[in-house]
């Protein structure tokens, strides 16, 4: 059985009532590991969808300042990693990005393997400001306005002064936090608050996205960047509502877009 699999059947036993926020001693996280913690290795290929290698494919790891770019064979290799889990994102220019929750063990190597499929990439035309917004901000401010969504602005965010962004999910009518308690540390993820959900799974996760990077489903909410990172988020309850560009056939239980401050 594969991991969301795994994941999506641990959720079918949660209840959808949200649950008491753990404190920061109960939680961990790639910026919590300790220094001295033993370390292993990351080792991946990316290729395109005909499996031609990817040079120039850069490789990051959220909460961390790691970030590679693939040689002419497609590889890259991060050394040195301490065990936890973590965020992997991968991107490339005229490419479709793509992410992953990675475990690390101690003195191991994880072994990668991604395909990007390619994307027509049309530029806008140049507006020339005073004080030019980044793609992501007029993305996010022009939405805003059409107010189909539920959205957070960097301002409410800051007046949340919490500590995780999860607890931030906790205000938003369409999403319910609920935890699983499976493993050894609590998971937290957004599952559509609308009645019905998932008949077959007793529940429905929603789709995550990073600065346009979409996140495995279900998706750890305590992986995301802290709240002080964020620039806005923007949720939707349903097809109906979901913008064009993040649609899809397996969007039925809502989708949650989430921009951090830094980059356009």
């Amino acid at each position: 059985m594969s991991r969301n699999a795994l994941l999506l059947a641990a959720l079918s036993a949660l209840t959808l009532a949200a649950a008491s926020p753990l404190t920061a001693q109960d939680r961990v996280g790639p910026a919590s590991i300790s220094k001295n913690a033993a370390r292993g290795v990351i080792d991946g290929v990316i290729s395109d969808t005909s499996l031609a290698p990817l040079q120039g494919a850069f490789v990051s790891i959220l909460g961390t300042q790691i970030r590679v770019g693939t040689g002419p064979n497609g590889r890259f290799r991060i050394t040195q990693v301490p065990e936890g889990r973590y965020l992997v994102i991968v991107k490339r220019v005229g490419y479709k990005p793509t992410s992953d929750v990675v475990d690390v063990t101690a003195r191991d190597t994880v072994r990668l393997s991604y395909m990007l499929p390619h994307v027509s990439v049309e530029l806008n035309p140049v507006v020339v400001s005073e004080r030019p917004p980044t793609i992501k901000m007029a993305e996010f401010e022009r939405r805003m306005k059409i107010g189909q969504g539920e959205f957070m602005t960097q301002k409410e965010i800051e007046s949340r002064n919490t500590v995780f962004s999860t607890e931030l999910f906790r205000k938003f009518k369409a999403v319910n936090v609920s935890p699983d308690h499976s493993g050894a540390v609590t998971q937290y993820y957004a599952l559509s608050a609308r009645e019905g959900g998932n008949p077959q799974l007793g529940a429905c996760p929603m789709q995550v996205y990073l600065d346009r990077v979409p996140l495995a489903t279900p998706f750890n909410l305590d992986l995301l960047p802290q709240p002080k990172d964020l620039y806005g988020i923007e949720v939707y309850a349903g097809a109906s509502t979901i913008p064009v560009e993040y649609s899809g056939m397996d969007r039925g239980c809502g989708v949650i877009l989430v921009w951090t401050r830094d980059g356009g």
